[in-house]
């Protein structure tokens, strides 16, 4: 398989994503910037669980959720650019079926894929922390 740039594709490059995605963020709700740092510590833990975190805080905590949500679209898109196809079914958090149905997607994905699009995700994690130190601190206007 050939890897092609992700930052080339004629669609916003990483950097200008995760921007995008800290200011969205911020102008929901900026209590919701923290969840970039968390962002780049779950990507440790693989696709599934990064996938999932949105579901955990959908109930109680939606901004944080969407955000989340935002972050995983994005990677998807990202990748789809490269040639990488990625799961991204709309699930419910309470429909048990669909959640396990995204899991397996997920875990199918080969191993060489996962990786890339692991390493992508952190990229995207780590621009997000980058701009998230830049704007917690800027008024709301931004």
């Amino acid at each position: 398989m050939a890897w092609k740039s992700y930052s080339t594709t004629g669609t916003a490059n990483i950097d200008q994503t995760a921007q995008k995605l800290v200011l969205n963020a911020k102008k929901r709700n900026r209590d919701s910037l923290n969840q970039g740092f968390k962002m780049r510590e779950n990507v440790a833990y693989g696709l599934e669980r990064f996938w999932g975190e949105h579901l955990r805080l959908q109930i109680r905590e939606t901004e944080k959720s969407l955000y989340w949500k935002e972050t995983w679209d994005a990677l998807v898109e990202i990748m789809s650019n490269a040639g990488i196809p990625v799961p991204n079914n709309t699930v419910d958090v309470n429909d048990t079926p669909a959640v396990e149905e995204m899991a397996h997607q997920l875990w199918q994905i080969s191993r060489e894929d996962q990786r890339l699009i692991l390493a992508v995700l952190s990229q995207l994690c780590d621009a997000i922390v980058w701009w998230t130190q830049r704007y917690k601190g800027t008024s709301s206007s931004t």
